[in-house]
């Protein structure tokens, strides 16, 4: 029987990070919004092509084939559409073959603060100010930046890679590193420190939802040698050893573990990324993502210190 919605794991997208609307946003923004509607009724039936979270939100929906009759995890659309202009969206969720059928039109209204309505652990958006907005009333929220990288649909293994400091764990160490300016402090900071967990940041109640997907996942492959992963975690952090022991602490205390860990130490993120194809990279520096971007569907997570601006 279907898990009612209070007990899933559910993901919140606007309607441009699953679809490719960025000509319907162009004209919004030069010709306004009856030009915007009128398109969008004239197309109606014009489908339009994925979007850069499309395969993420495709395979995380694959999940539940590890869960046929509960049904677990759950997509809701969260759009400041009009809801007639929402149904060339829901046209294109049907012909896409996407198992969404929850979805929120707002006309205008910020989609955001329904999270909670719909149990949602993550709300993902092209709107970089909304996300700001939601991030800083302590909304999981996520700046979805554009990028080029072409979908293998044959490939359902669903990739997620993170990085640590002001994403799954909180700025205490970013806060550290940006007072003193010494990495050498900081690594003395993160050594006498290192037997004490870091506090849990905006994207660890996302992290710990997956982890529950993955170790059924790793159970599944373990008894079926056969059966490839579904899921794969990772983290890719500027972390390098020593500063790598409170990482592991900070892991080990609720009870997660990666597939992965790139303690990166510095060089650049893209240089594993690029190998590692994640579906999906969560940071919360816009200098780490610049570059990543362009090969790489990422996300900015404007949280912490990283993200004040001077003076603020």
């Amino acid at each position: 029987m279907p898990y009612p919605i209070e007990k899933k794991f559910v993901v919140a997208v606007s309607s441009t990070v699953l679809f490719d609307l960025s000509h319907e946003h162009a004209l919004y923004l030069e010709q306004g919004l009856e030009a915007f509607r009128k398109y969008q009724h004239e197309h109606r039936h014009d489908v339009p092509k994925p979007g850069v979270g499309f395969p993420f939100i495709r395979r995380l929906l694959g999940l539940n084939r590890m869960y046929p009759e509960e049904h677990p995890v759950d997509v809701v659309i969260l759009s400041r559409y009009h809801a007639d202009d929402g149904m060339r969206v829901m046209d294109a969720v049907r012909e896409h073959g996407l198992d969404i059928t929850r979805a929120f039109f707002m006309a205008g209204r910020k989609p955001y603060p329904f999270m909670e309505s719909v149990n949602a652990s993550l709300y993902l958006s092209t709107n970089a100010e909304q996300v700001r907005e939601a991030v800083a009333l302590g909304y999981p929220a996520g700046h979805v930046l554009p990028c080029a990288a072409v979908d293998d649909e044959q490939d359902d293994q669903l990739r997620i890679a993170f990085d640590f400091d002001g994403v799954l764990v909180d700025d205490e160490a970013e806060r550290v590193y940006k007072k003193t300016g010494d990495l050498d402090q900081f690594r003395q900071y993160e050594m006498e420190n290192r037997d004490r967990p870091l506090k849990s940041g905006p994207l660890m109640p996302l992290m710990q939802q997956l982890s529950y997907f993955q170790q059924m996942d790793i159970r599944c492959a373990q008894d079926d040698s056969g059966r490839k992963r579904l899921l794969r975690i990772s983290i890719v952090t500027a972390r390098g050893a020593p500063a790598h022991e409170r990482l592991n602490t900070t892991l080990a205390a609720l009870g997660l573990e990666a597939d992965e860990v790139f303690l990166m130490g510095g060089i650049d993120k893209k240089r594993v990324l690029d190998i590692l194809k994640p579906h999906l990279f969560f940071d919360d520096q816009l200098v780490h993502l610049e570059n990543v971007a362009a090969s790489t569907p990422s996300v900015h997570v404007p949280f912490g210190i990283a993200n004040k601006t001077p003076g603020g």
